[in-house]
């Protein structure tokens, strides 16, 4: 018998580039960057260790809590509808209609243009509509809030349309076949057979549309800028009405050098709201998926 020969190990050749690139372009960052949030400092060679100051000044800031609330409201929104407009748009586009895969690339398309392009494209088609009214998206707060929800829903609807299509697909037509046997209507096809055989999909939709919501920030740049702000009585800190957190933590990093440790503690908190609600998401979704 031939001896089979002995495999010789090369794959950290190709690992060792991705790995170093990782560890230098992400992690690293990420732990001096939680560092940073307890320090004072305008260079992060200059960082002044103060304990926990910046996370007080955070939380005293009325701009980063009212930035909170306004994304919290606009995740909301923007998640309920981003699903919804997805996942009937994919219902209607897998029933066999004419011109499905034209319509399939269309909604995709608008998620392929860049946040600060759209921002700007949308800011000028809602302030020409908003001209004849004597007002526009600067002026008013309501209509920036729609705004920046008509434009998520524009951009990401068509990417969770294909999420939900190929979720569509993946359900056994035995399945509807011995529901209709059964005397299942199609508004009963649709909740009891389509929607859990479908959680798998709206676990990634939902995860998806929750995290992109809460990490705008492109597209609230370019499409408001957080305007209109107001001068908070009190503090006397400048608090933008449409601007959300990662907008807020931007501008108060860059807006004076000696906040640049509260903007590294807010972006740490960010981090952490994320990252806790969007685990809670995924916890209570996929009870969903076992109890298929």
């Amino acid at each position: 018998m031939f001896r089979k020969p002995k495999r010789k190990i090369y794959f950290l050749i190709f690992v060792l580039p991705t790995l170093a690139a990782f560890l230098i372009g992400f992690v690293y960052p990420f732990f001096n960057g939680i560092y940073l949030s307890f320090c004072k400092f305008r260079t992060t060679s200059d960082a002044v260790f103060i304990g926990f100051g910046n996370y007080v000044k955070a939380f005293q800031n009325e701009g980063f809590l009212h930035s909170f609330w306004f994304t919290v409201v606009f995740v909301i929104v923007s998640v309920i509808l981003i699903n919804l407009i997805a996942f009937f748009v994919a219902y209607a586009l897998t029933l066999g209609i004419r011109g499905s895969n034209v319509f399939r690339t269309v909604f995709f398309v608008p998620n392929l243009v860049g946040g600060i392009i759209l921002g700007y494209i949308w800011q000028y088609i809602f302030n020409g509509i908003l001209q004849y009214y004597g007002t526009n998206l600067a002026l008013n707060a309501n209509y920036g809030f729609w705004g920046l929800v008509i434009l998520m829903c524009w951009q990401q609807a068509g990417y969770m349309m294909i999420i939900y299509i190929a979720g569509f697909q993946s359900v056994p037509h035995d399945l509807y076949e011995a529901a209709k046997i059964d005397g299942a209507g199609k508004k009963q096809l649709l909740t009891n057979v389509t929607l859990p055989m479908m959680m798998p999909s709206i676990t990634i939709c939902t995860f998806l549309t929750l995290t992109n919501s809460f990490k705008l920030f492109d597209q609230n740049l370019a499409l408001t800028g957080g305007a209109p702000g107001i001068v908070s009585q009190g503090s006397g800190t400048m608090v933008y009405q449409t601007e959300m957190m990662a907008l807020n933590i931007y501008n108060t990093f860059y807006a004076n050098q000696n906040s640049r440790g509260v903007g590294q503690a807010e972006g740490v908190i960010f981090f952490v709201i994320v990252v806790i609600i969007a685990l809670i998401q995924l916890y209570f979704t996929r009870r969903k998926e076992v109890q298929q």
